[in-house]
């Protein structure tokens, strides 16, 4: 199943029109709206994967959606190892993805 917005008029529990809020994800500008995790934003535009694995470098996103697992981790505004799904977005936010890798690796030992 796709995500997806409830229209507004079809939501009972949200009958006033929502506030749009423009984030940036890896220079992308992204609508959403206030009060909306960066998670739902970012799964809206059909990005499941927001970090790397360290190792092999293998996709992660939204797994458990209520901040246990730690597979939605971001950068917001500068701040590294934010949680996606525990995040409202905020209009102006700027989002990147992460992809740390391994102290040793073969190819580096930077964060990118």
């Amino acid at each position: 199943m796709a995500p997806r917005l409830l229209p507004f008029g079809d939501d009972p529990i949200r009958p006033a029109r929502p506030a749009p809020v423009t984030i940036t994800v890896d220079g992308e500008t992204t609508a959403g709206v206030l009060g909306q995790s960066l998670a739902g934003v970012i799964l809206a535009t059909g990005t499941l994967g927001f970090r790397r694995t360290s190792l092999e470098g293998r996709p992660r996103g939204v797994f458990c959606g209520i901040g246990v697992c730690y597979d939605c981790l971001v950068e917001v505004n500068g701040q590294r190892d934010v949680r996606a799904c525990q995040r409202r977005a905020s209009d102006g936010d700027v989002v990147r993805t992460q992809h740390d890798l391994l102290p040793g690796h073969p190819h580096g030992d930077e964060a990118s």
